[in-house]
């Protein structure tokens, strides 16, 4: 038995810094780092169970060729040397005859290793490839929303919550996305009776633990976050002298935009009382250092851009972002200023044909010049992950379009692949880790070989690479030589960490010691106007309209959905693990129990959910945890475990006002009963 200091790699914010016990090269178990004091010996539910994943029966345990039609998961073993010989004799083909636009390839977030995920995008970047605009299925929306209007700069430190005497959580359920900022948020609360207030559609399990709970209607955080900035300055609590020093147009919101947004009419637009407003704006305004941890979820809509530069802008009124413990968080990762490109962009044209991620199902059936004739999934499952689910399993469908996937489970997307390569996880692989919801960075050690035939992202882009001829020195090294091209040239306090000491796993602190939030706009201050939306002929300053595309949706459709994180099956990434499928139980929608009584639909009850784009179907929940007009719909799970289908199937492929991003929550649809014809279907 041993013990070795390993780092997660699924998709979380906290990056945690784990123990795996390994006996006799299997792991056992997996913990919490004792001595890591962000980790602070405890993991989340999901990853308490990473070594059940590792060791799951279900895992692929060599290369598949397809033997049956595309999507009916029927295949034969191959060899490696076979698969990667298929593969880059395609490859080789396919750009003889349409040029190398012709392939698209992509690894993204189930590994957040920065160069088994980092490596794969290299190889496309040098073979001159289409690439993939990623993470407009996740994050475009609020990164760039953010870095309009604070700049390309982390957010607060969430430790520095210890100096805090308020936290509002924004659009983020911390004890299913954050558990570590959590875990500091409630020894606080429990420590000094320091106030916690949570602003969701949802009552999530951290809104029942909040001193103030306000289940605002989706989709006008944008008006809240004015009516407080409207109160604040009705009540003198308008930081005037930090407005002066650090703000670039706030007179102008002031004049223009905030008395449209008396307290009567928010509430009107969010369905709050205006009892509420007022506590939450006081409460706000008379806090010392008070912190809002900024969720990702309100800007997956239509405005969703718009809602989260407003509420960035709040603690420039209160001038908590000039106070420690004070401020707001949305992600760190932007001041870990490595030298990414080594491993992401070694060579190849400093620019290509770009494919939207979210609009991958219209890319695969309609772009030209050439068409898309090979894609490569690593480490993502679009299958079920982006909107028009439908569109893209069409994609996909397409026999002249040769697939492979890289993957350790059988996922939906891996079953129309031509090739299918089984995939280490990270507990079987080396690299380097940054979290983007803290100021850590680390060293995680392969814990064990990998099981069967399964080979890293990293040893496949360097194996690929080689075949095609590709010669950059990075895809000749080893892991721990790799690593080190990624210090040269970086920044910042990430650059003061000495590469041989990093191999030791040691978790190494990347906060800076700033003096309050510094800003990176054109500016230099806190944008309440920005130039940059105006010269794109967007609103340049903060406001709250009605969507009107969404208003029209409205009328059709009687229910908004409401998407969020599962707490054991947040993602596909975890569908390998039958404890976790068991916990979380059937695929399944909560609608309020005045909107089942309407339906005359039980709790418990097979249920469709239907609008223009389809029908899927679930297990119906009855709570009032959400507002009546709102279905929820938790995590995101493959086909075979649903009654029929995935959520995304419903949801368009429209952008956000900002960022190109999904808009999964301006989806409108109702639920109906599932009848047993559609169960024989």
């Amino acid at each position: 038995m041993k013990s070795v200091r390993v780092v997660c790699a699924h998709d979380c914010p906290d990056m945690c810094s784990l123990i795996a016990h390994v006996d006799n090269g299997k792991v056992v178990r997996v913990q919490g780092d004792p001595d890591h004091p962000y980790t602070a010996g405890f993991a989340c539910g999901k990853v308490n169970r990473d070594a059940d994943n590792v060791n799951s029966p279900e895992r692929i345990a060599t290369p598949l060729k397809r033997t049956g039609a595309k999507g009916s998961g029927l295949f034969r073993p191959i060899s490696w040397d076979e698969a990667l010989g298929e593969i880059t004799g395609k490859w080789k083909a396919l750009i003889r005859e349409s040029g190398p636009l012709a392939i698209l390839g992509y690894a993204y977030s189930a590994h957040q290793g920065l160069m088994n995920r980092g490596l794969v995008n290299g190889l496309f970047h040098a073979l001159g490839s289409s690439r993939l605009q990623a993470g407009t299925v996740c994050d475009t929306c609020c990164e760039t929303a953010w870095d309009l209007t604070v700049g390309p700069v982390g957010g607060a430190d969430p430790e520095s919550v210890v100096h805090s005497d308020l936290v509002i959580s924004w659009g983020a359920d911390l004890a299913a996305t954050n558990v570590h900022f959590w875990a500091l948020v409630e020894g606080q609360k429990k420590a000094r009776g320091m106030p916690l207030i949570v602003i969701d559609p949802r009552r999530t399990r951290s809104a029942k633990a909040a001193d103030l709970y306000l289940p605002i209607k989706i989709g006008t955080d944008a008006a809240l976050a004015l009516g407080v900035m409207h109160i604040l300055v009705r009540d003198g609590l308008a930081n005037r002298d930090y407005i002066a020093r650090n703000t670039l147009g706030f007179d102008r919101v002031e004049r223009e935009i905030l008395p449209k947004f008396t307290p009567a009419r928010t509430a009107e637009i969010t369905g709050l009382a205006v009892v509420d407003i007022e506590e939450l704006a006081t409460m706000y305004g008379q806090a010392k250092a008070a912190l809002i941890r900024l969720g990702e979820g309100m800007t997956r809509l239509a405005s969703g851009g718009q809602a989260l530069r407003t509420i960035a802008l709040l603690p420039g009124v209160s001038g908590h972002y000039g106070v420690r413990g004070g401020g707001a968080l949305l992600l760190t990762a932007a001041s870990c200023d490595l030298n990414y490109n080594a491993v992401r962009k070694p060579s190849g044209p400093a620019t290509s044909r770009m494919v939207n991620h979210l609009r991958l199902g219209e890319a695969l059936l309609n772009m030209k010049d050439p068409p898309i004739r090979a894609l490569y999934v690593s480490a993502n499952n679009p299958a079920v992950t982006c909107p028009e689910a439908r569109k893209v399993r069409q994609g996909l469908s397409r026999e002249d379009l040769f697939t492979v996937v890289h993957d350790p489970f059988m996922t939906d997307t891996a079953k129309y692949a031509d090739i299918v390569l089984p995939a280490a996880s990270y507990l079987e692989t080396d690299d380097l880790y940054r979290a983007y919801g803290a100021y850590w960075m680390q060293w995680g050690q392969k814990a064990a070989e990998p099981r069967g035939q399964a080979r890293s992202n990293f040893d496949v882009a360097q194996a690929l690479a080689r075949r095609m001829g590709i010669s950059d020195r990075i895809f000749g090294l080893s892991p721990q030589e790799a690593v080190k091209e990624l210090f040269n040239g970086a920044t910042g306090p990430a650059a003061k960490a000495n590469p041989e000491t990093l191999l030791t796993g040691q978790p190494i602190p990347i906060a800076h010691d700033w003096k309050g939030q510094p800003f990176r706009t054109p500016s230099g201050k806190l944008e309440f106007y920005s130039e940059q939306l105006a010269k794109q002929g967007l609103p340049a300053m903060p406001d709250w309209n009605q969507d009107p595309i969404e208003e029209a949706d409205g009328s059709k459709w009687p229910l908004r959905l409401l998407t969020a994180p599962g707490y054991f099956q947040a993602h596909t990434a975890f569908s390998g693990v039958g404890f976790l499928r068991k916990r979380e139980g059937e695929p399944f929608c909560i609608l309020h129990p005045d909107d089942a009584k309407e339906r005359g639909l039980a709790e418990g009850s097979n249920v469709r959910l239907f609008n223009d784009r389809g029908e899927i179907g679930l297990v119906l929940r009855v709570s009032d945890e959400v507002r009546p007009g709102v279905v929820l719909v938790p995590g995101q799970r493959p086909t075979s475990e649903a009654l029929a289908g995935t959520v995304n199937m419903l949801c368009s492929d429209r952008y956000t006002d900002i960022g190109e991003g999904a808009t999964y929550q301006s989806t409108f649809l109702d639920v109906g009963p599932w009848t047993e014809a559609r169960a024989a279907e």
